[in-house]
């Protein structure tokens, strides 16, 4: 396969991984906005509800640069209908349909309809719909057409190489916004160390829960009150749990595997190294260690995994 045919396709992939993302962590916001949270002593600061999803995606400083107010109005706006942010959910469906027209001949029909359809619809989402009509049902919009999306790929796509980049897209997109949100949930949500287990804690964690679609699956294994050690272990550990940190290095080494040949071994040898401390690591191991601590080692390990992939498979476009 074309190089510049693998990069459209993986990161197609990517940025309809990224928009699901961003809705999923947006939807967590609104909700989590409702609960208290930490305030700090004199000459400290925090993380306001509307500041996580910033923080999260490390673009704090493009949106102070535009929105010098942090306001849900001003997140929203930025994250959502910004074209001219890369991470907004417009900005993104924006690229992978245009990846998708690039590609054309190498993915099916419907896949593409699907991701004509999605962008056609977004343009009639203004910020002002999205405020009136109550953001979570666009975020709910913007999951469905993700998984419509994944499911026509799934259902129509052919099992040839270019299928194998836009898996390795989606689950390599997937571990980092995993990592990103236990992460940020950790350091900034808990209002103070007297709720530790409290009312506020549960519902935070819930929500976290919720915001990856793990909320039932955690009370199917567990079956038990939600803690943080818990969460990190099915968040994390879990082979079985399809957004786990795991179940997607497990899915990149299997998908690398699969590419490389022997030139092009690096990327398949750190994404197995990376598998396996993930399946033969412990939870008792992440917390000695600090849940930051480990979760920061793990993106960095990611990003240079995706900067291999880019270097032995992809052309070297900025994204």
């Amino acid at each position: 396969m074309l190089s510049r045919t693998a990069n459209e396709l993986y990161w197609m992939a990517r940025h309809i991984e990224r928009a699901e993302n961003t809705a999923r962590m947006l939807d967590i916001t609104s909700q989590l906005a409702l609960l208290p949270y930490r305030q700090m002593e004199p000459g400290q600061s925090w993380a306001a509800p509307w500041a996580i999803p910033l923080i999260t995606t490390g673009i704090a400083t493009d949106f102070y640069a535009r929105h010098p107010v942090l306001s849900p109005e001003n997140v929203l706006d930025f994250l959502v209908c910004d074209a001219s942010n890369p991470s907004s959910i417009a900005a993104c469906i924006n690229a992978a349909r245009e990846s998708g027209r690039a590609v054309r001949g190498s993915i099916s029909q419907e896949m593409y309809e699907d991701l004509n359809l999605t962008w056609l619809e977004l343009q009639h989402y203004t910020l002002e719909r999205v405020l009136s009509q109550g953001p979570s049902d666009f975020f709910d919009w913007v999951k469905r057409r993700s998984h419509l999306f994944r499911g026509a790929t799934f259902g129509t796509m052919l099992r040839d190489e270019g299928y194998s980049f836009i898996r390795m897209g989606t689950f390599l997109e997937r571990a980092d916004n995993t990592a990103r949100i236990v992460d940020v949930k950790y350091y900034t949500l808990l209002p103070s160390l007297d709720d530790v287990g409290g009312a506020v804690d549960y519902y935070q964690w819930s929500a976290l829960l919720r915001s990856v679609s793990a909320f039932e699956a955690y009370r199917k294994i567990y079956r038990d009150t939600i803690t943080p050690v818990r969460v990190a272990e099915l968040l994390i550990l879990r082979e079985d749990m399809p957004r786990s940190l795991h179940a997607c290095m497990g899915e990149m080494y299997e998908i690398l595997k699969g590419l490389s040949d022997a030139g092009t071994r690096e990327p398949e040898r750190l994404a197995g190294e990376i598998h396996a401390q993930l399946h033969y690591g412990r939870t008792e191991q992440i917390f000695a260690t600090g849940l930051h601590e480990y979760l920061m080692a793990f993106l960095d390990k990611t990003s240079q995994l995706a900067q291999e992939i880019t270097d032995h498979f992809l052309v070297p476009v900025q994204r």
